[in-house]
């Protein structure tokens, strides 16, 4: 009888401890969502417009949509949603896949899934 209800107990209690463990994974999809706000708060992902496949998409608060209007970015350079960019000192330059100009007007290109300054760029690129 004290064999059986030792038993009973282990086997209650290791059911317990697994559905305690199944409650605290993550599932994929929960993963990804923090992953990308992680992303959006160290500044990987900043808000601003970007060309991906092709079209002009706009980055606020971590999320990206379909551009819908062009937008003006706090030092004067303008976007438009043909991916045509008009900077502060008059420059017109179209946008290239994976090129992203911030709010503040600062150009960058996404590279393994980071920003990386187009001046920053452009020194690597010399190293080569």
């Amino acid at each position: 009888m004290k064999t059986a209800l030792k038993t009973l107990f282990t086997l209650a209690l290791v059911g317990v401890c697994s559905i305690a463990q199944a409650q605290t994974q993550t599932t994929p999809t929960q993963g990804s969502k923090m992953k990308s706000k992680s992303m959006a708060q160290s500044g990987m992902m900043k808000d601003g417009t970007m060309m991906k496949n092709g079209k002009m998409m706009m980055m606020k608060d971590g999320k990206m949509m379909p551009m819908t209007q062009n937008m003006t970015m706090s030092d004067g350079s303008m976007c438009m949603m043909d991916g045509t960019c008009k900077m502060k000192d008059g420059t017109t330059m179209k946008m290239k896949e994976g090129e992203m100009m911030t709010m503040d007007g600062k150009m960058m290109m996404m590279k393994d899934g980071k920003m990386m300054s187009k001046d920053h760029m452009s020194k690597t690129k010399s190293k080569m």
